[in-house]
């Protein structure tokens, strides 16, 4: 029965719910135009800051009839101009009903209603515009599209964009609403190329010195999208001058500690994506004197949450590369013991009588753990004097480590950010990282991560792995080997790097086992995949494996016995393909280490094909290659060991000691010593 009677209940309260509001859209059918704009402006009085009223009105039906009297020619512009700020009123609701006016398609309608010759009708249009495109809801490539009716009336140049910045110079309402809806639509390199191409620059630059405090900040929010990540329109600002004042001049003024923390924190964003651009030197005093003092400021106490998060963002982003910065940026106004407070939200529940306040400390602790992260992470890249003050910082190693396990992804990545800037020191790896059993919570988290997390987690890993870390010998007893090996097959670039990296940290100077662990997880087959790949990063780190694997004797002699036809033939392939320099040298230095092997020497001896090419290197017009083809030799033909005799012999008969002749007269005193003591061989 209770299914029954269910479902008249709900008709019941949607009855009671709507009915109230039904006389505002019956009221936009009558035939008299003038009860109609009075409905309008009803409706208008009704909704302002009345979210249950928008649901209704949206509900019954109202925006397919207030987009059709907008859209009609014979409605006033009064009319018009009066269903385009209801419309923006219900858009300033929930997320729901900004895709409730999506789904009605009013996007066009509004585009359409910019063509209008009536200043107050654009202005509305571009109002509710704005307010629909800042909602995360909304497709920002909705302003990108070709719409149809545009080719019809503006027949030379048919886009939204073309059109948006003619308008910007009829009012300071359509300056500031159209620079909103630029800021908030232009997302990424593709976005900022089509604005760019439209004139951006010189269409907003003037409004930065408007008598309107929101346009100037719209303006300047506009060039800080504009120019993030983006050397060429980067480069163009710091050309363009104002009123006979350059660009980069008017941020600064920006900057001071007079203007609001809004327009403070803009312009530090501009001058930084300029700086990191390469459109402003590191060392201008417009960014050690203004930009980051200005940031370091937005990080202290005083400033609100999001001011925090924002600023300790950017800076983190302005020294990330920069060695100067990060140890000007980590002696100013105690910025590393001041980070240390980003950890401290949300305050104990039993000290906040406020519930806003609790809910918004706890919406923002994510964000300023994020940021406290990843400008450590910055400030610890370069120096190991900055590392040590980070580390000794009230508990960074714990909060670093519960970072790694966070719900946020966001909090998580930044931690391995951070994590992975320590690991630089080689002190840290001895000491707290080991104090603290770095390696599992981070063994944790390559275990099951989005890729942008494994990137960073398995670089931290290669530095966990190096020989003088004390984490190296637990990371192998956890399953690293079998993890690393899964890595190397990765689609992503950056995964196969540092699989193939860390493996060739964990072979230097190991066991014998973990060596035949390394070539049984890795397999012959993946081995050659990892020697053909494209990119030549990944095959010096394959070869940079191999040569780890094949060192000292014994394990050069075992593995030559098990794998040593496919490494023979892996060598013979790179020495003959269309490779650099560094990637010979190397495979050349490999073919060194196997003849320096007991037994394993006599798989070059008895290959003609690689004598050739050994020979050929050692007459090769570069030093390096020559160098490495000279270390194959000498231990081919030294005295002490047996055999010697008949490889010295069957090398002479090849003509090596007479290239030898000519190297021991070489201008390269490496070669020509190398070259002498070869022959020395021969004498002995």
């Amino acid at each position: 029965m209770a299914c029954v009677l269910e479902a008249p209940l709900r008709m019941s309260v949607l009855s009671e719910v709507t009915a109230s509001s039904r006389h505002y859209v019956d009221r936009l059918f009558d035939l008299d135009p003038q009860k109609v704009l009075q409905g309008v402006i009803d409706m208008k009085n009704a909704v302002i800051g009345n979210n249950k009223q928008k649901a209704n009105l949206i509900v019954l039906g109202a925006v397919p009839r207030l987009l059709y009297l907008l859209q009609q020619e014979t409605s006033s512009t009064e009319l018009r101009t009066e269903c385009a700020v209801v419309l923006g009123s219900l858009a300033m609701g929930t997320e729901n009903n900004v895709k409730s006016l999506l789904d009605c398609h009013i996007i066009p309608a509004l585009l359409q209603g910019l063509l209008s010759p009536d200043l107050k009708f654009i202005e509305a249009c571009l109002r509710c515009l704005r307010t629909i495109f800042i909602s995360p809801v909304t497709p920002e490539d909705l302003l990108y599209t070709l719409l149809p009716f545009y080719q019809d009336v503006l027949l030379k140049d048919a886009t939204v964009i073309s059109h948006l910045m003619a308008l910007l110079s009829r009012s300071r309402y359509t300056q500031e609403y159209i620079c909103q809806i630029f800021s908030h639509c232009c997302k990424g390199p593709d976005h900022q190329t089509i604005l760019f191409n439209h004139g951006a620059v010189q269409n907003i630059a003037h409004l930065l010195v408007s008598t309107s405090y929101k346009v100037r900040m719209q303006a300047l929010k506009c060039f800080s999208v504009l120019a993030f990540e983006n050397p060429q329109v980067s480069m163009t600002l710091v050309n363009v001058s104002v009123d006979g004042e350059l660009l980069p001049q008017i941020f600064v003024k920006m900057l001071q500690r007079d203007k609001p923390i809004e327009m403070q924190l803009t312009s530090a964003k501009c001058l930084t994506s300029m700086c990191r651009a390469g459109a402003i030197r590191t060392d201008d005093s417009c960014i050690v004197l203004k930009t980051l003092p200005c940031l370091v400021r937005m990080c202290s106490k005083e400033r609100l949450l999001e001011e925090r998060v924002e600023g300790a963002e950017t800076l983190a982003y302005l020294i990330e590369t920069d060695v100067e910065l990060q140890r000007i940026a980590s002696i100013t106004d105690h910025l590393i013991v001041m980070l240390a407070d980003y950890f401290k939200y949300p305050s104990s529940v039993s000290a906040i009588t406020d519930i806003k306040r609790l809910d918004h400390d706890l919406k923002h602790a994510h964000e300023l753990r994020q940021a406290a992260f990843k400008l450590y992470a910055s400030l610890g890249a370069n120096d190991e004097d900055i590392r040590k003050k980070i580390i000794e910082t009230e508990n960074m190693m714990d909060r670093i480590v519960n970072g790694l396990s966070e719900s946020s992804i966001k909090v998580r990545l930044a931690a391995v950010r951070c994590l992975h800037s320590l690991s630089r020191s080689v002190q840290q790896l001895r000491t707290s990282f080991q104090d603290h059993a770095v390696w599992k919570p981070l063994m944790k988290v390559l275990q099951n991560a989005p890729n942008e997390i494994l990137v960073v987690a398995s670089s931290t890993l290669c530095n966990l792995l190096l020989e003088f870390s004390p984490s190296k010998e637990p990371i192998l007893e956890s399953g690293a080997i079998e993890l690393l090996c899964s890595l190397t097959q990765s689609e992503n670039l950056a995964l196969r790097v540092n699989g193939i990296w860390a493996l060739m940290n964990m072979a230097f100077q190991a066991e014998q086992k973990i060596k035949s662990d390394i070539l049984r997880g890795l397999s012959t087959e993946q081995l050659f995949q990892l020697l053909s790949d494209s990119d030549v990063n990944v095959l010096m780190k394959t070869l940079g494996l191999l040569r780890n694997l094949l060192s000292t004797r014994p394990h050069i002699d075992h593995i030559m016995s098990t794998h040593g036809k496919q490494i023979m033939q892996a060598v013979t392939l790179i020495l003959e393909g269309e490779h650099n320099i560094e990637v010979k040298e190397q495979t050349l230095c490999i073919l060194a280490n196997i003849a320096d092997g007991t037994t394993a020497k006599e798989l070059i001896m008895t290959n003609d094909d690689i004598l050739q090419k050994i020979k050929y290197y050692m007459s090769h017009s570069n030093a390096k290659l020559q160098l490495a083809a000279m270390f194959c030799i000498s231990n081919l033909i030294w005295n002490e060991e047996e055999g010697s005799q008949e490889r010295q012999d069957k090398l002479r008969d090849m003509g090596i000691v007479d290239i030898l002749h000519k190297l021991s007269q070489s201008s390269d005193p490496n070669l020509c010593d190398k070259a002498k003591t070869a022959l020395q061989q021969y004498l002995a």
